[in-house]
């Protein structure tokens, strides 16, 4: 740590760091700095957002081996915890919310939905008896202004749609929810059984079952780290075009459908070679397809958490915000307010990274098949309850970060594409990914062939 870092800026790495189990002593590698003042909010959200990056990158130099340091630029991170706001293609800059995605004002307070994708969206239509077309939104927003917040949250959920209502936080504390979220831990790791140690002698194969921001984040920043991640998406619905462009930097993605007898054998095989499983989808919800392999590193990731009477319900960064407290924290007495990031999505995805080469690291010594889960809501939990306000880095006055230094560009299949580059940067680490994304779920659902990584040193390439 700098000489002249405030001790409250470490602290949140402190408290990550001991979560995931590390050594205390690696903390010292950690090196704060960059323009101060990023990612303003009531909240301590740069506190967040440099912790979580700052153990993603103390994970990769301790299972690499290498002495670090681990450089956190505040430009950096701010930039890539926005980083689907800086994307390009060929120029053109990216849909992050579709019309139907917002906040609405309902009989007694407010509801945000998310309907992103298309199936999502013609679910809350037709919960509320809105018919497609060009008038939708007003439509909507007469449907919504005519009940009460709770009733269309769950009248939106019964048909498969997502809606949540506004909570103070007060309120989400007095929630079931609410209380299962702050009674667990932020993260939980744990050994199933007594699998023996596997020896790695090549690429360390992530398959990747996540969608949307946090989950692909994670498998983003294990790609950067030289891992060969192969996400798999069903056939007919594909991730978002500039979410694809944002998050699957450095992997390959495929097609496969699970209920379909070939495509699960080959689901299986590849199962089967995998060193780590990574999910975003409800708990509960792939159990049909019996993904448990003795020596396999399974990290699930979901938005509410994996008990309580929300725990199989969709949720998005947005959503958490809604239903926890956090935009009416971040708003005013005339409308709700956001974060000024998907710092939920962001840090709960660099948490998770750093939570599956922690895990390999200790597997590498005691073995065991592991299993890691992460949660939007713990995450918020732990802005809102567990970080103390950090005062401002040494250096220039605040103000908004010039994000040219973090960006660069590439030339792939889907065109130029500009992007953020990875804020988890150490010494003798790579400096971005080794390949653009390429068109959604056109590559082979086979494993590259074993080898070195030619962009850093790979995480899973030990003895």
């Amino acid at each position: 740590m700098n000489n002249d870092t405030p001790p409250a800026v470490r602290s949140g790495t402190e408290v990550l760091w001991a979560a995931l189990g590390g050594a205390p002593a690696l903390l010292d590698r950690v090196t704060y700095g960059g323009a101060p003042g990023q990612l303003p909010a009531r909240l301590p959200v740069m506190d967040l957002a440099r912790a979580t990056v700052a153990v993603a990158g103390l994970a990769a130099v301790e299972r690499a081996g290498l002495p670090g340091p681990v450089r956190v630029d505040d430009g950096a991170v701010a930039t890539a915890f926005v980083s689907e706001r800086h994307l390009r293609v060929d120029g053109r800059a990216p849909v992050n919310f579709a019309p139907l995605s917002r906040f609405w004002r309902a009989a007694d307070g407010w509801v945000r939905t998310h309907a992103n994708y298309p199936h999502h969206e013609a679910a809350l239509r037709e919960a509320l008896g809105v018919p497609e077309g060009p008038g939708a939104a007003d439509a909507v927003a007469a449907a919504i202004g005519g009940r009460t917040a709770v009733d269309v949250e769950t009248t939106v959920y019964a048909a498969g749609g997502l809606a949540v209502a506004l909570r103070t936080p007060a309120e989400w504390a007095a929630h079931p929810q609410g209380r299962e979220v702050a009674a667990r831990p932020l993260l939980t790791r744990e050994r199933l059984d007594g699998a023996a140690p596997r020896r790695r002698t090549g690429r360390l194969r992530v398959l990747d079952l996540t969608r949307v921001i946090a989950g692909p984040v994670a498998t983003r920043t294990l790609a950067l780290l030289g891992a060969d991640v192969l996400r798999i998406d069903p056939p007919g619905n594909p991730e978002l075009p500039d979410q694809h462009a944002d998050t699957d930097v450095g992997k390959r993605t495929a097609a496969l459908d699970l209920d379909r007898r070939a495509d699960r054998r080959t689901f299986d095989e590849l199962l089967d070679a995998a060193d780590v499983l990574v999910t975003g989808y409800r708990p509960g919800a792939l159990d049909r397809f019996g993904l448990h392999r003795p020596g396999l590193v399974t990290a699930r990731l979901s938005a509410w958490g994996d008990r309580g009477p929300w725990a199989e319900r969709r949720g998005f960064d947005s959503l958490v915000q809604v239903a926890t407290g956090i935009a009416v924290v971040e708003g005013s007495a005339e409308e709700p307010g956001v974060l000024p990031a998907q710092a939920l999505d962001h840090g709960t995805g660099y948490l998770l990274a750093a939570a599956v080469l922690r895990t390999l690291t200790e597997q590498d010594r005691d073995g065991g098949t592991r299993l890691v889960r992460v949660a939007l809501a713990r995450t918020g939990h732990w802005l809102t309850h567990g970080l103390p306000r950090s005062p401002a880095l040494p250096g220039p006055a605040a103000g908004p970060v010039d994000p040219e230094p973090y960006l660069t560009e590439s030339e792939g299949p889907l065109g130029r594409l500009r992007y953020a580059r990875s804020p988890v940067t150490y010494e003798g680490g790579p400096v971005d990914w080794a390949r653009p994304p390429g068109v959604a779920g056109t590559d082979a659902p086979v494993w590259s062939e074993p080898g070195p990584s030619g962009d850093g040193p790979a995480p899973g390439a030990r003895g």
